[in-house]
C-alpha cells in the first residue's frame, strides 16, 4: 500500500531517509492535502529508470515492427542482453 504523508512531516530528514530506503514503493508527500511531491530511495528509483528504459525499447520495437523495420531475434536479444547487462 502506498504511504503517503503531509509535507510538514518531511523536517525529521533522518526518519524519512529511513523511510526510503526501508520502502519498495515511492512514499506520496501532500501539501494542502493535494500530492505534491514523490520520495524514494536512489535504489529504487535507478531500478525504476532502467524499468522506464525497458519500456521505451519496447514501445520503440512494437514500432519498428508496425514499419516493417525488423531484424533477427537472436540478435535482438543479444543486444538487450548486452545493453541491460542481462
Amino acid at each position: 500500500m502506498p504511504q503517503i504523508m503531509p509535507i510538514k512531516d518531511l523536517k525529521n530528514t533522518s526518519s524519512i531517509s529511513e523511510l526510503c530506503h526501508n520502502s519498495n514503493e515511492p512514499i506520496f508527500i501532500t501539501k494542502n492535502g493535494y500530492g505534491d511531491m514523490v520520495l524514494m530511495s536512489m535504489e529504487l528509483f535507478e531500478a525504476t529508470q532502467k524499468k522506464w528504459s525497458v519500456y521505451s525499447d519496447i514501445e520503440l520495437s512494437e514500432q519498428q515492427i508496425r514499419d516493417g523495420k525488423t531484424k533477427d531475434a537472436r540478435e535482438a536479444l543479444s543486444d538487450m542482453r548486452e545493453k541491460y547487462g542481462l
